[in-house]
């Protein structure tokens, strides 16, 4: 197989602009409308692929998080595959379309769907992190910013009460009551580690087409995710959520899944997949192999974690919010912070699991050094704008953790092409499960 040539991550403006070519190009087929603003004025775009009016929809959102920016890229690549589609084989799609195929199998004409694309739900986060292709984790960090969780479209309803809620949420949420689409897919990406789909509701053979194509990529499959631990997993990597009006189980986040936007498009007997991504592979997330002593390692990673946050602490005590970009950044490196005492309480305490997976501890190794790194990584930026004599030495500690990050997990990264190769296979199969399936 013959992936396309390694790309950049597109900035929002650049997206706004491919979209509006194929619009251009494809105008009985390909729509491009403005669904709202971002709270800085900024234009939240919704490419639209396929019959108006179809009774049958799928709603792509792409860069909800501001450190996740290949949604964007895959976002195209699917809309180049399906005009791709409706128009012959024989139509060329343009750069970075991917081969949008079935592992296995060939794509077929979805003539009867319409498909919908928000090209990035935060523009205003995606202004704020900018590694077009970071040629490493440090790279990548040194530009880094995810803003706090009431700040996040998706996850903003379960933290805040539906008068405070940032204008991109309600217009996912208009979205999803307008378009009441039959899936939902969120495209969102991780920094180091493996590949997994998390589900609302399960569907049915979908952990086949995505384990063929992350082994075809050599993508590791991150069969114990931290995001969803203690949920259902009907097949390596696939990850079900728990049901509204049950108990949360597992995932130590305090977001609430079962009130994000996620969950919106059950109204409209809609199912979500959240579909992740690395952007560097560790194949120690996709170890199976019992762990001997879980319980001993949990405590040794909480009391690294408590210590790690301590350091970062002391050194924020330095910094002058002043006016954005340095208030918005220490914002979520407050929120970051803030996370971490009740995290480390529940690696360590009478629900810590006594049997678990080397991947499992894996991916709790990993989840708690992007945290203190993470918030870290904001600090600088801010402490090095400011000419902050503690600059320096938060630049060490940066430094130092993404080098001891690295190796640790063996790093190696995953080019821009086959990341959005693997998650607009990943759609398709959703797509294609979902209507074998009935629903």
């Amino acid at each position: 197989m013959t992936l396309i040539r390694d790309m950049c991550y597109p900035t929002p403006h650049e997206l706004a602009l491919a979209a509006r070519a194929l619009a251009d190009e494809h105008p009985s087929l390909v729509r491009l409308r403005q669904a709202g603003t971002s709270r800085a004025g900024e234009p939240l775009w919704v490419l639209s692929v396929g019959p108006c009016g179809t009774p049958h929809t799928v709603l792509v959102v792409a860069g909800a998080h501001a450190n996740e920016p290949v949604g964007g890229a895959t976002a195209l690549a699917l809309a180049r595959t399906l005009i791709r589609e409706a128009t012959g084989p024989d139509t060329p799609a343009g750069p970075g379309t991917g081969t949008g195929t079935r592992p296995g199998g060939g794509t077929g004409p979805r003539p009867r769907t319409g498909w919908h694309f928000l090209l990035c739900a935060d523009p205003d986060g995606a202004a704020l992190h900018r590694t077009p292709r970071p040629y490493s984790l440090l790279d990548y960090h040194r530009n880094f910013f995810r803003p706090p969780g009431p700040e996040q479209p998706e996850w903003a309803p379960s933290l805040l009460p539906p008068d405070r809620l940032p204008p991109e949420t309600l217009v996912l949420t208009r979205l999803i009551d307008e378009l009441r689409p039959a899936l939902q897919v969120s495209l969102h990406g991780t920094d180091l580690g493996g590949s997994w789909v998390q589900l609302t509701r399960d569907i049915p053979g979908l952990a086949e087409p995505f384990g063929k194509s992350a082994a075809e990529l050599r993508i590791p499959v991150e069969t114990s995710a931290s995001d969803a631990a203690g949920w259902p997993s009907p097949g390596a990597g696939i990850f079900v959520m728990p049901e509204p009006g049950t108990a949360a189980g597992g995932a130590f986040h305090p977001e609430d899944t079962r009130l994000s936007t996620w969950y919106h498009a059950h109204r409209h007997a809609g199912t979500t997949a959240i579909v992740e991504v690395p952007m560097w592979a560790s194949d120690l997330v996709d170890d199976p192999a019992p762990h001997p002593d879980p319980r001993a390692a949990l405590r040794v990673l909480a009391a690294r974690l408590t210590a790690d946050a301590a350091r970062v602490a002391a050194l924020r005590e330095a910094a002058d919010a002043g006016t954005d970009p340095a208030a918005a950044l220490l914002r979520a490196v407050d929120w970051t912070l803030a996370l971490i005492p009740r995290i480390t309480v529940e690696w360590t305490g009478a629900a810590a699991p006594a049997e678990a997976t080397a991947a499992y501890i894996g991916s709790i190794d990993a989840f708690g050094r992007r945290l203190s790194l993470r918030a870290a990584a904001m600090l600088l930026r801010v402490l090095l704008a400011q000419g902050h004599p503690a600059a320096p030495a938060v630049d060490r500690l940066v430094t130092g953790w993404c080098e001891e990050f690295a190796a640790r997990f063996q790093a190696r990264w995953v080019p821009v092409a086959t990341q959005v190769e693997h998650q607009s296979r990943v759609v398709l199969a959703a797509y294609d499960r979902l209507v074998a399936a009935g629903r």
